[in-house]
């Protein structure tokens, strides 16, 4: 799948917000990260933004349900694309 199939991943984070309720004190600085992105291949200042994905799905893993299975997913997907 292209880069440009997958949705922005700011709109994911608004997804993951309105989701997971009390969200992991570890994933918040990446959740905030994710929402100031929107491609794969972007950057959050010295991070890319395929890192901030890989730290934001370390620190989520208290985060379950079939949202959190479906976009944690996509994320992988993502991820798997630029590998």
């Amino acid at each position: 799948m292209s880069e440009t199939a997958f949705r922005p991943l700011h709109v994911i984070a608004d997804e993951i917000t309105a989701d997971w309720k009390n969200v992991y004190f570890g994933a918040v600085p990446y959740l905030a990260a994710l929402r100031r992105l929107d491609t794969i291949s972007g950057h959050f200042y010295e991070d890319s933004a395929e890192d901030v994905v890989i730290y934001f799905l370390s620190n989520a893993t208290t985060w379950r349900g079939e949202t959190a299975r479906r976009i944690k997913a996509e994320l992988r997907e993502m991820l798997a694309s630029v590998k």
